[in-house]
């Protein structure tokens, strides 16, 4: 049965926290891998028991992955139809557009900026201290859109292509009147390395390297769907958490590059067996 046979409708537009989207601890979460890494590829209905069959192989009870996909439907991620007790899902369109996007950043994710040409993204937006809900929704989304912030108000980018990306964020803030966007150049001053570690917490995006080194260059043998989704799931905190600077701009010590190599071998080892597992298991639950 394909996509296209559903007749649920589409739902609301689906929204991915910043939270989720950086692969945060919980079923809901290791479901939207799932989703990402094995309905994505191969839109299919799904019955109900395939997903809890490998949410269970990640640790997940069964009523929490009921509880993730009711969650997930209901904020207009899947669709569903129901036969008798049992309950098929579907991507809703817009789900498959996000998913779309946010797999080309998983993947295409490198650790830094493979070229740069010296030009800033500047951002100068304010906010007043009661508007908490604007000032949530602008440090979170742009920093999810890779800018960090040296000063109160400002926000930069080696990245000026994001601009647009920027602009959408100041709209949905309702700043955008009173924000400035800029694409600059440095010409003077104090030492941009120095800049940089103002506007991000670089030691910390390094011991996150470190420790997704330490886990998945050695991995044990085992289920190769639940390495895979633990693969992809600890990778994914990594676009939402590194800004990607150029090598000039990082520190000695920087493991990006090497873990974005072990992500992509280990992925590649894992994918063909772990999607034919996949294809098994939703088969057989039908």
């Amino acid at each position: 049965m394909s996509i296209a046979e559903t007749t649920a409708d589409d739902g609301p537009r689906p929204v991915l926290s910043r939270r989720h989207a950086a692969g945060a601890e919980s079923a809901r979460a290791l479901l939207f891998t799932v989703l990402g890494e094995l309905v994505l590829p191969r839109p299919r209905l799904v019955w109900t028991s395939a997903f809890i069959d490998v949410l269970g192989r990640l640790g997940i009870e069964e009523k929490a992955s009921r509880q993730a996909l009711m969650r997930t439907g209901a904020a207009g991620w899947l669709t569903r139809q129901r036969h008798g007790r049992r309950t098929l899902w579907a991507l809703s369109p817009a789900a498959m557009g996000l998913l779309t996007d946010g797999a080309e950043r998983i993947y295409g994710f490198r650790g830094m900026q493979q070229e740069w040409d010296g030009r800033w993204l500047l951002v100068l937006a304010r906010t007043p201290e009661s508007e908490r809900r604007a000032r949530h929704l602008l440090r979170t989304r742009l920093a999810w859109a890779g800018l960090g912030s040296p000063a109160p108000g400002v926000w930069i980018s080696t990245h000026p292509d994001r601009a647009a990306e920027a602009e959408r964020v100041l709209s949905e803030a309702g700043v955008r009147e009173d924000a400035q966007v800029f694409i600059a150049e440095h010409v003077g001053g104090g030492p941009l390395p120095a800049m940089v570690r103002q506007a991000w917490d670089l030691d910390t995006i390094e011991e996150g390297y470190e420790r997704f080194l330490a886990e998945f260059t050695r991995p044990t043998a085992g289920d190769p769907l639940a390495l895979l989704i633990q693969l992809v799931q600890a990778w994914r905190r990594f676009p939402s958490a590194d800004p990607a600077l150029p090598p000039e701009l990082l520190p000695n010590r920087w493991s990006g590059a090497r873990a974005s190599r072990l992500f992509q071998r280990q992925r590649a080892q894992w994918i063909g067996p772990a999607q034919a597992e996949w294809a098994r298991i939703a088969g057989a639950a039908g």
